[in-house]
């Protein structure tokens, strides 16, 4: 007992950034990652093997295209199979980045801001990910824009809103939507450094579009400040709602074991763990890769 108060104690006197920084050094030391550092030969492998499986997903999904969704294992009774697992899945580990970014943010927790970043970009490449499998899930994904969503058409077709799918679709759209313009607001400080720092014409001019003009005055940070609280209390109850909805694919369900109140709570509770689990995932070998240790410390990790 004594040793775990020891080493609680510890973790809880390690800064949130490491003695001897201050803002130009921190700033400094992170923009000259991808302004003035090769890329590592570690991430060219990495993304080298991203791409073959890219590769291998794209024949899965050119398969099931030819073959049908039963590869899936759909069947009578068996609505939803594999690709509600990794939908829900996907769903599940991009709550991180919301949830670090957005409810931190509200309450003013300063250590936040080391890993905040990636776990919004997290957020927008999991929903992107998670939208392959609804989109897929109905055996024809060109038609999928046409039965999902309600537009006025002369036929007078339209979804069925008491399905759980369409239900899926407003969900994430909406989730997709905040969470890629919470994450850009985010950016654009940094994009405004990385424009007064690169080098070169091109990214110059990419980084100053990006940047949408930003020059850190007063008036700036202050609508800055004003439009990320905006969009952190929107956020904040997407990240219980999106799953609680993502869950009533099965809670709707007249299957018996399916037809249950805990489902929403459960995977909200789910997500909320995987979605920290995978922020970790890539926190720690972004901290050894790019020998970040000074920012994100062991306060961060614990």
């Amino acid at each position: 007992m004594a040793n775990h108060l020891r080493t609680s104690t510890s973790v809880l006197d390690v800064p949130v950034i490491a003695p001897g920084h201050d803002f130009e050094t921190v700033t400094e030391t992170v923009a000259q990652i991808p302004l003035s550092r090769r890329t590592p030969l570690g991430w060219v492998l990495g993304f080298l093997i991203g791409l073959t499986l890219l590769g291998g997903l794209t024949m899965a999904l050119g398969w099931l295209l030819l073959t049908g969704i039963g590869i899936w294992g759909n069947n009578i009774p068996v609505a939803w199979a594999f690709d509600i697992i990794n939908f829900v899945w996907w769903i599940g580990i991009g709550h991180a980045g919301t949830l670090i970014s957005a409810i931190l943010l509200l309450f003013k927790q300063q250590w936040r801001m080391s890993i905040s970043r990636f776990a919004e970009a997290m957020t927008i490449f999991a929903v992107m990910c998670a939208a392959i499998f609804p989109i897929f899930h109905t055996g024809r994904p060109w038609l999928a824009a046409y039965w999902l969503f309600p537009y006025p058409n002369t036929m007078g077709l339209w979804p069925q809103f008491r399905s759980p799918l369409i239900w899926d679709v407003f969900a994430v759209s909406t989730y997709a939507t905040v969470s890629l313009v919470f994450w850009y607001v985010g950016l654009i400080p940094d994009f405004a450094t990385m424009r007064d720092r690169a080098v070169s014409r091109v990214k110059q001019v990419v980084f100053g579009a990006l940047s949408l003009g930003w020059r850190g005055s007063a008036r700036h940070w202050h609508r800055y400040e004003v439009a990320s609280l905006i969009l952190a209390g929107l956020s904040t109850p997407l990240v219980l709602s999106v799953h609680t909805v993502v869950s009533f694919d099965f809670a709707v369900s007249v299957m018996p074991g399916w037809h249950a109140t805990i489902f929403p709570p459960y995977f909200v509770a789910g997500a909320i763990y995987s979605g920290f689990a995978m922020v970790l995932t890539l926190a720690i070998p972004i901290r050894a890769a790019y020998k970040l240790q000074d920012f994100i410390t062991m306060k961060h990790i614990d």
